[in-house]
């Protein structure tokens, strides 16, 4: 191991490079690698949420219940999209870069006698994961919320052995070459995370996916609640929030609202709510701040408007620009057919999303454009499959300045721009939009 980085810089530089010289590890070995850390937050209550899409949302709006009950919470979560700070939160708000640099610091001194005695060095994820416990043991935080990475089964966030509750959100075809060709073998590595009697809460949207939860929930004797549709009825769908009502006798004339216009995040918010009646069961409970707390969530790359008539989206499998159309359907817009700029990484369902894109929507262009990454798809294999599928204009573009350039070019007086495809891309034009960091 190289001399210990000297800075916040130094340390990022670093972390994004264990890639290089890593791999992902089983674990028994992320559980040593806690253990040497003295197993960090163990003595907290743990929400773990697992899912294809829908886990970060899920994990924002439980946690800002949990801080508007003037409870403490610490939440890891991933991808991030412009800092990596961002994927260790305490109190809803990212941690300094020094705290960021000085957590490092300590976990690289753990990481380098794990070293000398044969252990391998942790992966980035798992790294970033003892970072995020020892930034938590340092806080007075009650409730921690854990997002896991990938899967579930063998997620480093699954060596965290007695969670308080575990949350499955939506489950649909992601990451196949490594979680398995179906929804069912999908929800199997899903359901990984649920420990015996610990009760689980899941989106029951897929019919496949939640016969194998409650069957595992059977065999482990978890409290199971099954969450559909019938938990809650839209009344509004706009372009800055939309409003719900829950089914449950004491709020059903109670007006909720998201302030996000994607449809899925209605589900989302009565995932995270009926969780945290259950974890604040024994507390005196304030439904008006619950509301506050719903209301008040921004959360970045989801159906995100970032001003000009440009909203970003991470839609990023099947199932995700499955949910991004219905909200866009829903919002009945009548300035005129809306620009898509589109990019993917490659181990993605791309033609599979563009198929979806193209025949659910109609538009004035699409332009395509690359990620900033190795597994980024080429403009012109991109371009190609688009106009297999539509007749309208496709412009390739594969700096992203030039395709939002272009896509405002093409918007004209009227019509939205909307970014999807990718999380890297969301992380892109957020980045440009912004200054980045």
């Amino acid at each position: 191991m190289e001399q210990r980085p000297a800075d916040y810089k130094e340390a990022v530089r670093y972390i994004e490079e264990i890639p290089k010289f890593t791999k992902k590890h089983t674990l028994d070995h992320t559980k040593e690698f806690l253990r040497r850390l003295g197993n960090p937050a163990f003595d907290r209550k743990v929400i773990h949420v697992a899912g294809t899409n829908g886990k970060g949302s899920v994990c924002a709006y439980i946690q800002a219940i949990l801080e508007k009950e003037g409870k403490k919470t610490g939440f890891f979560t991933s991808p991030h999209l412009v800092s990596i700070n961002e994927r260790i939160q305490v109190g809803r708000h990212p941690v300094s870069d020094g705290e960021f640099y000085r957590i490092f610091s300590d976990v690289y001194n753990v990481v380098h006698r794990m070293e000398k005695e044969g252990i391998e060095h942790p992966s980035y994820f798992e790294f970033l994961f003892g970072m995020g416990m020892k930034v938590f043991s340092h806080t007075d935080a009650e409730y921690i919320v854990l997002e896991t990475g990938l899967g579930g089964r063998l997620d480093a966030t699954n060596a965290f052995p007695d969670p308080a509750v575990t949350i499955i959100t939506s489950i649909s075809l992601d990451h196949t070459e490594i979680l398995g060709d179906s929804v069912e073998e999908i929800a199997r590595e899903k359901a990984g995370i649920i420990k015996p009697f610990v009760p689980v809460f899941f989106d029951g949207g897929n019919e496949k996916a939640a016969e194998v939860i409650k069957k595992t929930a059977a065999e482990l004797c978890a409290p199971c609640r099954e969450i559909t549709k019938n938990a809650f009825e839209i009344q509004k769908v706009a372009r800055k929030y939309i409003a719900f009502s829950r089914a449950n006798a004491y709020d059903k004339y109670i007006s909720w609202k998201v302030p996000i216009c994607g449809i899925y995040q209605v589900m989302n918010a009565e995932i995270a709510i009926e969780a945290a009646e259950y974890l604040l069961r024994n507390a005196e409970i304030h439904k008006e701040r619950w509301q506050e707390a719903v209301a008040s969530i921004c959360w970045k790359g989801r159906m995100q408007e970032a001003g000009g008539r440009l909203v970003i989206d991470g839609a990023h499998n099947p199932g995700a620009v499955e949910a991004f159309v219905e909200s866009v359907q829903a919002l009945e817009d009548e300035e005129g057919p809306p620009v898509f700029i589109f990019s993917a990484a490659a181990d993605k369902k791309y033609e599979q999303m563009i198929e979806y894109l193209c025949g659910n929507i109609t538009a004035k262009a699409y332009i395509v454009t690359e990620i900033e990454d190795k597994r980024r798809v080429p403009v012109k294999e991109l371009g190609r499959i688009f106009r297999r599928h539509t007749k309208e204009k496709v412009i390739e573009k594969a700096e992203i300045s030039d395709a939002l350039k272009a896509a405002y070019e093409e918007q004209g007086e009227t019509g939205y721009i909307y970014c999807l495809g990718s999380l890297y891309l969301a992380g892109m034009v957020e980045r440009l939009l912004t200054g980045g960091r």
